[in-house]
């Protein structure tokens, strides 16, 4: 089972990138159906992320990120990147999907997956508004178009 995760804010421009990726995703799947994958858009619930991905064997998380780098560079980093992250907040107000990875292992251990990939895209705007910027609307496209090839890849469609 993968599934893919889709972090942020709808109401933030880019920060919605994640979510508006797994709501396309979603899209695509009600027309090519693969049983093996299952899609959320989780927005701003880190907690949520680590129920949703409990029990699968294969995790992406897709979420916008400000570093500072070039509007609309796709970071892809490999999960156990993220292990060696501090002791997560369990506050629900800061829970964030890091933290998600980092307490998910550790409370549901082997019925968390160990497979996991993060696709965090750059943001050029964070400012109140509904509408992605161009550069990251281009960098969504890609990182859909990634994810879809992971899809078939890894056999996980009806057809394949």
């Amino acid at each position: 089972m993968l599934t893919i995760i889709g972090c942020g804010n709808l109401n933030r421009s880019d920060d919605a990138v994640g979510v508006i990726i797994a709501q396309c995703l979603q899209k695509y799947l009600a027309e090519n159906p693969y049983p093996n994958v299952k899609v959320y858009d989780c927005g701003t619930a880190g907690m949520e992320v680590m129920f949703q991905a409990r029990g699968s064997k294969k995790l992406v998380i897709i979420d916008a990120s400000s570093t500072g780098s070039e509007p609309g560079a796709v970071f892809q980093v490999p999960g156990e990147e993220l292990a060696a992250l501090p002791e997560p907040s369990y506050n629900l107000h800061d829970f964030r999907w890091d933290h998600a990875l980092a307490a998910g292992k550790k409370i549901f251990q082997d019925d968390f997956p160990q497979d996991v990939i993060v696709y965090l895209i750059e943001a050029a705007s964070l400012d109140f508004g509904l509408n992605l910027s161009p550069v990251v609307q281009n960098a969504a496209d890609l990182v859909f178009e990634k994810i879809i090839k992971i899809m078939r890849d890894w056999g996980l469609g009806t057809g394949d």
